[in-house]
């Protein structure tokens, strides 16, 4: 491994995952911290701190010149941007090329062409790979109007310059499609700083599959198997799991083979993930969108293959070639991750910030927990609610289940509410476990009267007493 020291552009769990990563490859880290995350654990664990700036992330964690900055001076020869925050920022990646700092990611130009969800789209065509029924640029709502009189409705309105559930409106009647686009648009370009949209056919039972992918500079690409994000709130991801459900296997080497040929299209080089909708009704998959970074979720690839992400990035962004070709990744049994925030379910998912007095998680040999908390640390008000990911597997799904429902009824946090007794609950319907599920199915669930009354303020609900095998 040629890379001595690496600065890590981000906060929280993922930048504790790094840490590691880092650790295990023998590389120096130096953790970059606002002032509100002075005392955070990343800043613990990493061989050093920096402070970037002030809480606002505006003025710290998505300031580019600063974090290229913090990188030249402490040293660093290489530079892990996480997820979120600047990590598909082709400005940032081309700023780490100038400085003479490596990229953990792909190439400027591939975050710039998959950063744009119209040109995503177009490539996609190009590669032969099917795309929802949609449109290109809808500067205005006439356009939109246009565009709808063609495809029919109900529509998803889509935010062109990014994704995360941000400028995303549905519209199921034509007399809601002016408010519903000037909202996307308005939410757009604050989020974007692009009001742009684009029009899709909106799926209704659909499922959510996420195909993970690497590959090198020489030209190699695999897939490391697909993950089913179908559980979603707000188009939030809240629990994912690996194989994907109920689809059958014509589909998934369809959706394998799909996201491979679009990544070898565009030369694409590090990790990634190719996203598509699977529509139920009638057994057909649509590309999405490529996120350019690693996932939230990949844990579930690792439980699932053995095989490092986070270290592949860096020696991928180091030069090396792949280690593996695809005829050696094997996926065995079934992984579930749950994502635990810092929210108060019964009160509308009100975030909530505060100190943490007791933090118990559930520990098993199964069991795996990406998180930076611990007794005593301060959940600051400013970032993402994302307190940690559980992540169980299982020799199968049904297995899976029951190990993640008895990890999730054993998991103990006190001083701040969390979504831990949603997770329980959710986790215990017979929809859920049969897969019978679609990505409005979550919302359907809090919707229903007493679904909100049966969670109380604290963990009401109980899981039976069901010993995992």
């Amino acid at each position: 491994m040629s890379f001595k020291r690496v600065l890590i552009a981000n906060r929280g769990e993922i930048a504790v995952r790094i840490i590691r990563a880092c650790r295990m490859l023998g590389i120096e880290t130096v953790a970059t911290v606002s002032d509100a995350d002075r005392d955070s654990l990343p800043a613990r664990l990493a061989d050093r701190s920096v402070c970037i700036g002030p809480a606002r992330a505006a003025a710290s964690y998505l300031s580019v010149d600063t974090v290229v900055t913090a990188a030249v001076g402490c040293g660093c020869d290489a530079l892990h941007p996480g997820y979120g925050f600047l990590a598909e920022n082709a400005a940032l990646a081309e700023a780490c090329e100038q400085a003479g700092v490596a990229f953990v990611g792909p190439r400027p130009a591939t975050l710039r062409e998959m950063g744009n969800k119209i040109r995503a789209r177009t490539l996609a065509v190009r590669t032969g790979v099917p795309v929802v029924p949609g449109s290109g640029d809808v500067a205005d709502y006439e356009r939109a109007r246009e565009v709808v009189h063609d495809i029919g409705l109900p529509i998803l309105l889509k935010a062109a310059a990014g994704g995360g559930g941000r400028g995303m409106q549905v519209v199921r009647e034509i007399d809601e499609l002016r408010g519903a686009f000037e909202t996307a648009s308005a939410e757009a370009r604050a989020a974007f700083g692009d009001g742009t949209l684009y029009v899709e056919r909106l799926i209704s039972n659909a499922r959510h599959i996420e195909v993970q992918i690497l590959g090198d500079r020489y030209g190699k690409v695999v897939h490391v198997g697909e993950r089913d994000c179908t559980l979603q709130r707000r188009h939030q991801k809240i629990v994912e799991e690996g194989p994907a459900v109920l689809i059958p296997d014509r589909l998934r080497n369809g959706i394998r083979q799909a996201a491979v040929d679009l990544a070898l299209s565009m030369d694409y080089e590090n990790a990634g993930t190719v996203e598509f909708i699977v529509d139920q009704d009638r057994d057909e998959f649509f590309f999405l969108e490529t996120n350019t970074r690693i996932q939230v979720e990949h844990p579930v690839t690792e439980a699932l293959t053995g095989i490092d992400l986070v270290r592949d990035q860096l020696r991928i962004a180091a030069g090396e070639p792949l280690a593996f070709d695809q005829a050696q990744i094997r996926l065995q049994g079934h992984a579930i991750e749950c994502r635990i925030n810092a929210e108060a379910v019964y009160d509308g998912f009100r975030p909530s910030p505060g100190r943490i007095r007791e933090w118990r998680p559930p520990v098993y040999p199964y069991v795996r927990l990406d998180t930076h908390c611990y007794p005593g640390y301060v959940v600051p008000p400013f970032y993402d609610s994302l307190l940690a990911k559980l992540v169980v597997v299982g020799e199968n799904r049904a297995q899976a289940i029951a190990r993640m429902q008895r990890a999730l009824h054993e998991f103990s946090v006190d001083g701040i509410e969390t979504t831990l007794p949603f997770l329980r609950a959710l986790l215990q319907r017979p929809e859920y476990t049969a897969g019978a599920v679609h990505t409005r199915w979550v919302e359907a669930v809090i919707a229903e009267p007493d679904f909100a009354d049966g969670l109380g303020r604290r963990d009401v609900q109980t899981i039976a007493a069901r010993q995992p095998t």
